[in-house]
């Protein structure tokens, strides 16, 4: 997923910085599941997460980059759900023709993917900026529970974390969150 070919035309998911106030636009609300739209692999058909991300990727036969609790399970910092049939990407408009996958936008910055696995995904940080951003649609146990890794496999600090000004109220909150996530 190199930011450009041999013939230096970019990549369809070459970075373009956003709009911070248009970024996350058409992710609004979430779409309800459309059964008119082509199916993808379903999680619970699988053992584990990363053969199911695998397969949907397969299935969608272009580039992909897997963001918010997909990028978790990749990370190895969430444990997923059974039954989610929300897939939550970076990518191309083409990709909305598929149930179930929800574009945070076309492109990320190449210097926050990671690629494992034949995947390709958000890093911790990138993942964590965007939970954040879309706080209000998302049911935030997933970066709670990676949050809660990150600080204690990092000897109970924080460090190398940053998030955007607009979203550091939020963060103190759910970095409490998260310091006691296991304690409940």
């Amino acid at each position: 997923m190199a930011a450009s070919n041999s013939n230096h035309e970019p990549s369809p998911l070459v970075f373009h910085p956003p709009d911070t106030q248009t970024q996350f636009a058409r992710t609004i609300s979430l779409p309800a599941e459309d059964f008119g739209r082509k199916p993808l692999p379903r999680r619970e058909a699988f053992l584990s997460s990363i053969p199911w991300l695998q397969a949907v990727q397969a299935a969608v036969g272009r580039e992909i980059v897997f963001a918010l609790d997909e990028a978790l399970l990749c990370q190895g910092r969430f444990a997923g759900r059974y039954n989610d049939a929300r897939i939550w990407a970076y990518g191309p408009d083409a990709l909305a023709e598929y149930s179930g996958i929800v574009l945070l936008g076309p492109c990320v910055d190449p210097a926050q993917v990671e690629h494992r696995w034949g995947l390709s995904f958000t890093n911790f940080q990138r993942t964590l900026a965007d939970a954040l951003a879309l706080e209000p649609i998302l049911d935030m146990q997933g970066i709670t529970e990676a949050l809660s890794d990150f600080y204690y496999t990092h000897g109970e600090r924080i460090d190398g974390l940053s998030v955007p000004p607009q979203y550091q109220a939020a963060f103190e909150t759910l970095l409490q969150d998260a310091v006691s996530y296991y304690d409940s």
